[in-house]
């Protein structure tokens, strides 16, 4: 962090000191409504340091490296011009770290404050963080290591620095090539010996190099034929045994680096090999945060909403400009995770609280799933529904109207010290409920944008549920019936969700063609024919696909190692898993060469291209219809020096190509 004055820090402890409060009680807001974030400790900063925070991704301490320069500065622009505001940042680690700008307003800081709490209790919860820090995350102690020990290689007086910072260029550019859905692990030495105790010929060919032979010598006792004879003996060595999705770590075991002066590949020195693992184990601690974006993001979005707006943690004079801020956050435009996610984990919500009644309505005497639309009084479900005056509106000068409420409703003991005046029930009314009276009180099947929710069920969800419900329980009215609804049932299947999912699997799950319906979502594309963007699909199978394809390995292709000694000659090659989405061909050459780096030798690529020929093209054109590209395999080549193109059967690469959008869910161990 950048040094501060004497002034700047007492007046950043002033700050301080007026959020004691707000912090203390946003903290017990979010443990009363079910939440359970690690501590997070909050500092306050200017503009400069919140840009310098964000370009080090929440943290203090980072490794001297020109990307953060850039993202500073990216970061500085966007505030500059098109008005971008950074109102916080927070970073996964127990106990979290969380930044607070001191140029915000006071509703700001609080809007901050209880997103950050909510995301802290995401972080805290959810399984995929857990895979890397196994549930006690020190990711600040981790990085500030890395930082000093790549400072001191940096100004080590045999190390050039623009080495060291080309190096983790190369390693950069395969940060998203690991394998998010495994157990973190560091990777352990194996040499390329291991993998087959015999030299292959390229081994047999490194070992007469360095015996510096004669041209004589070598076509007289190991001539063609003998060359022959010992691939026909021995067969090509070929690992792994199974593609390998963590490229990052494949070359960090067997990789090589390229001396131009001996022009052959030789060993990694130490300090490579030790860059190469820090970048692996960073790039696995920041995987579960691309993982889970949407998630995270609505899930912080979702309570930072019901705790400022509808628990009024904004006090009456901060509520306008809160609402400013959530109506900017959520109307950003593209694709809007935070937007996204927290109209998903709404529909969650409303759709478990829509299944608890509709199961009580269809054990109540004469409904039934056939006649449930016809005979079923809505608005006065809504009204039994809905929280009693004294549980919606709670009077600090009428407490004893909470004596009416059901026992499990009320914190009897915080309502004696309100009565006692130890308690502002006026600003704090949550103090006075527990968990299960805060459910009823925000009950969203009653809530105003959601009233029409129960009765837009379809006919065969209706169906659904009606024919696997019991006959164990029946009620005589709808009063009976409705008086048994379990009202926590909305916030507990959110935490159930929560705790397991990733953004893959969440989408998967609950982007139904309702929610794509009632959301306005839909599918645009190029036309070839027309040459403009058009709306191709509202289907919720074709918005869930474009959408999958956002997320499925970070939105990065996904590629893995098929072969370490391809063609027999300890060349790579690496295969690109085709989900109907071609590479960008100048980007994977780019890649390759950084590839190259790491592995000292040949690498490849399999992939598949479309093409489209311009008579294809042009005839599309004036039938206003779009043209039907032909898929293509293509190996791409890179020696050191110049790349190579060549065509291959669809035979050789039909095995990258997938039916459907592929991707893992879960590690086998999470699956029931």
């Amino acid at each position: 962090m950048v040094r501060v004055s004497e002034a700047d820090r007492f007046r950043k402890q002033r700050i301080a000191g007026g959020l004691r409060e707000p912090v203390e009680e946003a903290r017990n807001l979010a443990k009363k409504l079910g939440l359970s974030p690690y501590e997070v400790n909050y500092w306050i900063v200017d503009y400069d340091e919140m840009n310098e925070l964000i370009a080090y991704g929440g943290f203090q301490h980072r490794y001297p490296h020109w990307r953060w320069g850039m993202q500073y500065d990216r970061q500085q622009k966007q505030g500059q011009y098109s008005g971008g505001k950074a109102f916080e940042i927070v970073n996964n680690d127990d106990p979290a770290h969380a930044f607070l700008q001191e140029s915000n307003t006071l509703a700001d800081q609080k809007a901050v404050i209880t997103h950050v709490e909510a995301h802290s209790d995401f972080f805290a919860k959810n399984e995929w963080f857990q895979l890397f820090s196994g549930g006690t995350p020190n990711a600040a102690a981790m990085l500030e290591r890395h930082a000093r020990a790549i400072t001191e290689y940096m100004q080590h007086p045999e190390v050039e620095r623009a080495e060291v910072e080309k190096w983790i260029d190369n390693a950069l550019a395969l940060e998203d090539n690991i394998d998010q859905h495994k157990r973190y692990a560091p990777v352990t030495s194996e040499s390329r010996e291991a993998v087959r105790e015999d030299l292959d010929l390229a081994d047999i060919e490194d070992k007469l190099d360095e015996l510096d032979l004669s041209e004589e010598v070598r076509r007289e006792v190991f001539d063609e034929e003998w060359l022959a004879r010992q691939e026909e003996d021995e067969g090509p060595a070929t690992f792994p045994e199974s593609p390998e999705k963590d490229v990052l770590a494949f070359l960090r075991k067997y990789g090589k680096r390229y001396d131009t002066a001996a022009e052959k590949a030789v060993d990694m020195e130490e300090w490579q090999r030790d860059v190469l693992d820090m970048m692996r184990a960073e790039a696995y601690y920041f995987a579960p945060q691309k993982m889970t974006k949407v998630m995270n993001e609505g899930w912080a979005a979702y309570w930072e909403s019901l705790m400022m707006g509808d628990e009024r943690f904004a006090g009456d004079d901060e509520f306008i400009n809160y609402a400013e801020h959530q109506a900017a956050v959520l109307g950003s435009p593209g694709l809007n995770p935070y937007k996204l996610g927290k109209e998903l984990w709404e529909y969650i919500e409303n759709s478990t609280n829509r299944k608890e009644v509709v199961e009580k309505l269809l054990r109540t005497k004469g409904i039934t799933w056939r006649n449930f639309t016809d005979v079923v009084d809505f608005a006065q479900v809504r009204d039994l529904l809905a929280p009693p005056e004294a549980l919606a509106a709670i009077d600090p000068d009428n407490l004893d109207a909470l004596d009416d409420l059901p026992e499990a409703y009320v914190d009897w003991e915080a309502v004696e010290q309100a009565r006692a005046g130890e308690i502002d029930v006026d600003k704090y009314p949550w103090k006075v409920l527990t968990y299960e009276g805060l459910c009823h009180r925000h009950y969203s099947l009653v809530k105003r944008q959601n009233r029409g929710f129960i009765e837009r069920i379809g006919q065969s969800e209706l169906e659904r549920i009606g024919r696997y419900l019991f006959d164990d329980q029946v009620y005589d009215t709808v009063e009976e019936a409705l008086a048994d609804v379990d009202y926590s049932r909305g916030w507990d299947r959110m935490r159930e969700v929560c705790r397991s999912h990733n953004d893959v699997t969440f989408i998967d799950e609950f982007l139904t063609q309702e929610f794509i319906d009632e959301n306005e979502y839909f599918t645009y594309e190029f036309s070839h024919a027309t040459g403009q963007y058009r709306v191709a699909s509202q289907d919720a199978s074709d918005v869930k696909k474009k959408l999958l394809l956002h997320f499925t390995n970070f939105g990065k292709p996904t590629i893995a190692v098929y072969d370490g000694n391809y063609n027999n000659r300890n060349e790579l090659l690496l295969g690109h898993q085709y989900n109907g989405v071609m590479l960008d061909i100048k980007q994977a050459k780019q890649t390759l060469e950084r590839v190259f780096e790491l592995w000292g030798r040949p690498v490849n690529l399999m992939t598949i291209v479309k093409e489209i020929s311009d008579h294809d093209r042009e005839v599309a054109r004036r039938r206003n219809r779009e043209p039907k590209p032909t898929e293509q395999g293509k190996l791409i080549r890179f020696d050191g020096e110049k790349f190579e193109e060549t065509d291959l059967a669809w035979e050789e690469v039909e095995h990258l190509s997938a039916d459907d959008i592929d991707y893992d869910t879960k590690p086998e161990e999470w699956l029931a």
